[in-house]
């Protein structure tokens, strides 16, 4: 078929060429929530606008601050104080004035996740970096069918040789998961949600210790390149599981060690 007779818009006819025109279309009828903006979910939303997806919701509550200018999307010199959702929600159109864009311009909180989840996602991408809401999303995402691709610890990360894709129940050497695996299980999750991670080495040096704000009593070190591409992992789990070109690892049984991680 020729790429004018498909209803991929030209613009995305290089990515048409790569997986063909039925399948990169089918995309443009899919719904895919994305929840956290900051380093790894800015880079997911925009990698999944650019990859062909039709509708997309994005949530977040925070703005843009000067120390994020190091890894984030939305953050530059003149972004500054401004609502990360309205900066990448202006970004998004401007790559693709045809999607179908929702925007919640809020945390993620228990109380809210019921009615964010209401519409029939396609996918939902986690890329929150704090434990409680974190774990809110999953289990009733989870509960309700939904497809999930989560982000795992980001900071304190260098080498991008060793991000890899995989059930959750396989992650390791990653502080986050540990305790997200501990919680999960005992709620009866014990696989099928796929997860971003890097078993990496995390020096205790990178560490800062914070006031308990948002659930966040820490945060690591980070550097420019990592969290894009635990975004861009996090994308490519949507786009090529949507168009059926994905192979991830089966999970496997859950053993007592992986619990005590």
């Amino acid at each position: 078929m020729d790429i004018s007779e498909s209803k991929v818009p030209h613009w995305n006819s290089r990515s048409a060429l790569l997986f063909g025109n039925d399948t990169l279309g089918s995309l443009l009828d899919k719904h895919v929530l994305v929840v956290g903006l900051g380093g790894v979910g800015s880079y997911a939303a925009e990698f999944l606008v650019r990859g062909g997806i039709g509708a997309l919701t994005i949530v977040d509550g925070d703005t843009v601050d000067t120390t994020n200018r190091n890894r984030q999307l939305p953050a530059l010199v003149s972004t500054i104080g401004k609502w990360k959702t309205e900066i990448m929600q202006e970004r998004l159109l401007d790559i693709n004035p045809d999607l179908r864009l929702t925007v919640h311009n809020t945390f993620i909180m228990r109380e809210i996740i019921d009615e964010i989840l209401v519409p029939n996602f396609d996918y939902v991408v986690d890329c929150i970096d704090t434990l409680a809401p974190k774990i809110s999303l999953l289990k009733k995402a989870y509960a309700k069918g939904y497809p999930i691709v989560s982000s795992m610890g980001a900071g304190g990360k260098t080498d991008p040789t060793l991000i890899d894709i995989a059930d959750f129940n396989q992650v390791h050497h990653c502080k986050l998961a540990r305790y997200l695996k501990k919680k999960l299980y005992r709620s009866g999750i014990r696989s099928g949600i796929t997860a971003v991670f890097s078993p990496e080495e995390v020096s205790e040096q990178a560490m800062q210790l914070t006031e308990n704000t948002l659930n966040k009593r820490s945060y690591y070190g980070t550097v420019s390149y990592i969290p894009a591409l635990f975004g861009g992992h996090c994308a490519s789990v949507v786009l090529r599981d949507l168009m059926g070109t994905i192979h991830l690892k089966k999970p496997i049984p859950i053993l007592e060690q992986h619990i005590k991680e």
